[in-house]
């Protein structure tokens, strides 16, 4: 599946060119244009990265690294339009990994975020427990959990879980479902998801997500609205 990043600028022209040249190397990328939306953004959708910039109005970077370190240690790449030293120490000594100073060319920004997203996953234990919302995923059990009371579930339907939960707000394909959950990639064979995704809802009625239909594309999961 497609690593997410979280891109941070309250400039939607930098933020749209950084985006593009991502999403050309196969991530998924999801918009914030301020610190409040950006820790919001955060918390629906768990980057595997978080590109930042320092210089917003109202919450600035540095506040929004302050918050995303307090619980969790997500890898942040931190942007300014200033070359003073003292932004790069103070973002370093906040947890930021990363510094780069404007302008740049967006494929050393790309460079960075795959060697940053390398250097991390060589070094961190495999995650196996997963939680959205109420909802909760162990991977290693093989349990899947609803305000602590387990569902059922069969073996496809947990590996379909997994492969939701592991990517929460992001459009999966059919065809992308096929070939993480089932292995293989028959143009023919995606009712099977459809069954399959149909079983897991009914099995979800309580959770505080919801799996949504995206018409001629696939599904995602989302938080079911209040």
């Amino acid at each position: 599946m497609a690593q997410k990043i979280l891109l941070v600028d309250d400039e939607a022209n930098i933020r749209d060119l950084n985006a593009m040249y991502l999403e050309k190397e196969g991530f998924a990328v999801e918009h914030a244009t301020n610190g409040q939306d950006a820790l919001a953004r955060f918390e629906q959708g768990q980057p595997q990265l978080v590109v930042l910039d320092v210089m917003m109005p109202g919450m600035d970077g540095f506040e929004v690294c302050r918050e995303l370190r307090r619980e969790s240690d997500v890898p942040i790449l931190m942007l300014t339009a200033r070359s003073e030293d003292v932004d790069k120490i103070v973002g370093l000594e906040l947890g930021a990994d990363d510094y780069m100073t404007k302008p740049f060319n967006p494929r050393e920004l790309v460079a960075r975020v795959k060697r940053i997203l390398h250097r991390v996953e060589g070094g961190r234990k495999p995650q196996n427990a997963i939680s959205v919302s109420n909802l909760s995923v162990d991977k290693a059990r093989r349990e899947a959990r609803v305000d602590g009371d387990e569902l059922t579930l069969r073996t496809k339907e947990f590996d379909l879980l997994v492969a939701f939960v592991e990517n929460p707000g992001i459009a999966l394909t059919r065809d992308q479902l096929l070939g993480s959950v089932w292995g293989y990639d028959f143009a023919g064979e995606t009712r099977t998801v459809d069954v399959h995704v149909q079983h897991l809802r009914s099995k979800l009625n309580n959770a505080k997500v919801q799996i949504e239909t995206l018409r001629g594309v696939g599904y995602k999961l989302i938080e079911a609205p209040a």
